[in-house]
């Protein structure tokens, strides 16, 4: 047995192997609620990069970081990490979360077989060469090894290189994990109303683990509309044509009362 076959029986001891054409389904599946949760799956072409390059190089995540700049119009190298930071969240985040709620599948992502490559439009698309998954079959641990999976597996190595290259907040990064997080639930809850119930209740599990503990609170001010507020800034606002985001911390009590307010349905209003 390889390296990586032992630590995937390791981290989903008592789980049962899905069945590879389930695995593919099921991402396809998730890959067309939205472009955060589109997970290519296949042999990689040039100019895809291995995720793990990020850990290793920082030459390379100093120029990705500055690519974000850039487009930002910042030259606060802090903001830039951060957004390339959450959109790396997002991105690696998304299309787990998304498997596990819509088909009860926990998807396997190892940091060395995961591609990322730069888009001109800020999209980041990622594609992996080898995917596996398991069935779920104790739920009150999915949120465990799904944690497990994205946060020590994809993101701390990530979150490490950063902070090599940046001096920023770590409690600002997992913050921004978190508010990725809800972003998810808020996508899934808009195109597949259905699972908003799973994906409230998955979320909140994962924001009480590790990392992720105390970074923010997840409500539901109506039923189907999930509303995030955060307990630090993602630094958004300092870009050119930046703002504070809808669950910033720094935002007044008045405007986030009107946030709140903005997420119930105008039926309830009426």
């Amino acid at each position: 047995m390889d390296h990586h076959s032992s630590r995937l029986t390791r981290l989903h001891a008592g789980a049962q192997p899905a069945p590879p054409s389930a695995v593919f389904r099921a991402v396809a599946d998730v890959s067309s609620i939205g472009d955060r949760f589109e997970l290519g799956v296949g042999r990689v072409e040039a100019g895809w990069r291995p995720l793990t390059d990020l850990f290793t190089d920082p030459g390379l995540l100093e120029q990705r970081i500055g690519d974000v700049a850039e487009r930002l119009g910042t030259a606060e190298a802090r903001v830039a990490a951060s957004i390339l930071f959450q959109k790396f969240a997002s991105r690696l985040c998304s299309p787990l979360f998304g498997a596990a709620v819509a088909h009860g599948l926990l998807i396997e992502l190892d940091p060395g077989r995961v591609h990322w490559r730069a888009a001109p439009d800020g999209v980041l698309p990622l594609r992996t060469i080898a995917l596996a998954g398991w069935e779920v079959h104790a739920p009150a641990r999915t949120a465990e090894r799904l944690y497990r999976t994205v946060v020590p597996g994809l993101l701390e190595p990530l979150a490490e290189a950063v902070q090599v290259v940046v001096k920023i907040a770590p409690g600002l990064l997992w913050g921004n994990v978190a508010s990725a997080l809800a972003g998810t639930v808020r996508a899934l809850a808009r195109v597949r109303p259905e699972l908003t119930g799973a994906a409230l209740a998955l979320a909140r599990e994962l924001l009480d683990l590790g990392l992720l503990r105390e970074t923010g609170t997840l409500a539901e001010p109506a039923p189907g509309h999930p509303f995030f507020v955060r307990r630090s800034c993602c630094l958004y606002y300092r870009a050119r044509d930046g703002r504070k985001c809808g669950d910033c911390a720094l935002a007044d009590p008045d405007a986030r009362r009107d946030r709140w307010a903005r997420a119930v349905p105008e039926s309830h209003g009426a």
